[in-house]
């Protein structure tokens, strides 16, 4: 006899709706809903934590704000973040994550970061970080630094 969990397994939308033809009734959220949420995403070239367009927007960079002034900045947030980035890391624990000391993300906020970001900096936004004591790494993988 096969066992039939009568929910779906951890990790699968529990917020589906009802569908026969689907996972014991279950339908996982469409594909373009994903693509439509994935596409508002934007890496800060700075730290890499991934957010919403909007919520840089309404919140700033939780890491950076204080030199790159994100928040209800429209311009800000075009120059210092990308909508183009590789891969995904969710730390919740970064002061204490191997994967932060090797991502070089100690000390910055819980979230979701990228492994890469592409992207150009403007002159005046590496300044603007060295000036608040914050040591500019490329996080496109070519600014590779000794330890």
């Amino acid at each position: 006899m096969k066992f039939k969990p009568s929910r779906p397994p951890s990790g699968y939308p529990l917020d589906c709706a009802k569908d026969s033809r689907n996972y014991q009734g279950y339908r996982a959220r469409s594909a373009s809903t994903i693509k439509m949420s994935l596409r508002s995403l934007r890496a800060c070239m700075i730290c890499s934590i991934v957010q919403p367009q909007a919520k840089f927007s309404r919140e700033g960079c939780p890491n950076c704000e204080e030199f790159l002034e994100l928040r209800h900045n429209g311009d800000a947030i075009a120059e210092a973040t990308s909508s183009v980035f590789e891969g995904l890391i969710t730390l919740a624990d970064p002061e204490n994550s191997w994967v932060a000391k090797w991502q070089r993300l100690q000390g910055y906020a819980p979230g979701t970061y990228a492994v890469k970001v592409v992207g150009v900096l403007p002159e005046e936004v590496i300044a603007a970080a060295e000036n608040a004591g914050i040591k500019y790494i490329p996080r496109d993988g070519s600014g590779e630094v000794e330890q």
